[in-house]
């Protein structure tokens, strides 16, 4: 069999790209070695799908070896773009949080939105199966697999990363890349629940207690990567957005640096109330924080021994100490729940061995590669489908150009 391009991955990356290049008239096939394609779309956003956030054109929300690589696909394809399709199949959504949109129904009606996108473009289906051989033979790919084999002039790597691995998720596509001579920036969780050890996790009691804060991962150096979210107490750890969101700037032996207060005045306050309280310190605390958190953070605090003090006794060295405690929460974590709990991959296909236009590989003309499999990893919140469909859309358009 004869083919113009061959995506591998029929995943939210590689369902856009032979989309976009089956309809510039080019002969598609896109391959995928599971029957049911699509399964990271199905589940994201509680099976509604986040598919895209309204500031998911700024780089500087995506993290890289090189972190200007992602710039060109984004400003080419924007959120309004594919907005705009959603709006063609007549898809009702919504923004819930910060720019990010979802589907008022079900995440199956942007599956079904790519697939009838392919389609229009008459690509061919091949499913249940991995390929398990390429070669190059002159200008021509050949694919391998059991009773297959196909040929195309190009071929279009977007096989995402090993996050989520009980739906089938791999890290086969960076494998591959690393056989053609492909260096692979290396692969770890990201947006992931973080864990600490039992000894050092006093909190288990806290599990599925929410609270907004402020939270940073590592160096001062990272400031601009302060996050305000809802921070989730779980039995081995945080998780929640706020920690996803640092958890991908994390590094092991680095520290989570927590703002309880999210931004108050807290320390203005505690002087406005000393002058008209006669209640405890974690007593006026529960007026504005989870009862629970305060009793429980408390105990485990540097000033434990102030807690259960009046707080009319308390002078402002005293108050000045319980808001730098509770302002700057320093934490160790001891890992993290690792792929099977990871939202995303990072890491991945070094983007300086790639054409940020075309996505085209700078090693071996004719190779692509897109979405998770690169060295691109978004925030949370939409980031990430965004890069799958810029990235897709850049590789059709310009393998469609070459033709």
């Amino acid at each position: 069999m004869q083919f113009d391009v061959a995506v591998i991955g029929a995943g939210a990356a590689g369902m856009m790209c032979a989309a976009v290049a089956g309809q510039r008239g080019l002969r598609v096939a896109l391959i995928d070695h599971s029957e049911k394609v699509g399964e990271k779309i199905r589940i994201s956003g509680g099976g509604r799908c986040n598919f895209t956030n309204v500031d998911a054109a700024k780089e500087e929300r995506f993290i890289s070896e090189d972190p200007r690589f992602a710039r060109h696909a984004l400003r080419a394809y924007r959120p309004e773009a594919f907005i705009a399709l959603v709006r063609k199949y007549g898809i009702d959504y919504h923004e819930k949080h910060r720019g990010q949109l979802f589907c008022d129904r079900s995440a199956e009606q942007i599956v079904q939105l790519l697939k009838d996108e392919c389609a229009l473009g008459k690509v061919q289906w091949f499913t249940g199966q991995g390929v398990e051989k390429i070669e190059k033979r002159g200008e021509q790919f050949e694919l391998r697999w059991p009773h297959v084999a196909l040929q195309a002039r190009a071929i279009v790597i977007g096989t995402g990363g090993p996050s989520i691995p009980k739906i089938g998720a791999t890290d086969w596509g960076q494998q591959l890349a690393a056989t053609w001579g492909h260096r692979i920036v290396p692969l770890r969780p990201a947006l992931v629940p973080l864990t600490f050890a039992p000894e050092d996790w006093p909190f288990s009691d806290l599990a599925g207690l929410s609270v907004e804060v402020d939270i940073r991962a590592g160096d001062p150096s990272r400031a601009q990567c302060v996050f305000r979210e809802d921070l989730l107490f779980t039995h081995r750890g945080l998780s929640g957005p706020a920690v996803l969101q640092a958890s991908t700037y994390w590094q092991e032996g680095e520290s989570l640096h927590i703002d309880l207060s999210a931004g108050m005045p807290l320390q203005a306050k505690l002087l406005e109330a000393r002058e008209k309280t006669r209640s405890q310190v974690d007593t006026v605390l529960a007026q504005w924080f989870p009862k629970r958190m305060v009793e429980t953070w408390l105990k485990h605090s540097a000033v434990a021994s102030i807690a259960q003090r009046k707080l009319a006794e308390q002078g402002n060295k005293q108050i000045q100490a319980i808001t730098q405690a509770w302002s700057q929460w320093t934490i160790r974590p001891n890992g993290s729940e690792g792929y099977r709990k990871a939202e995303v991959t990072a890491g991945g296909v070094a983007t300086d061995e790639l054409d940020p236009r075309t996505m085209q590989s700078l090693r071996t003309p004719g190779m692509y590669f897109i979405g998770e499999v690169v060295d691109v990893t978004g925030w949370l919140g939409g980031y990430n489908f965004q890069w799958a469909w810029a990235s897709g859309v850049a590789a059709g358009q310009a393998i469609g150009k070459a033709a």
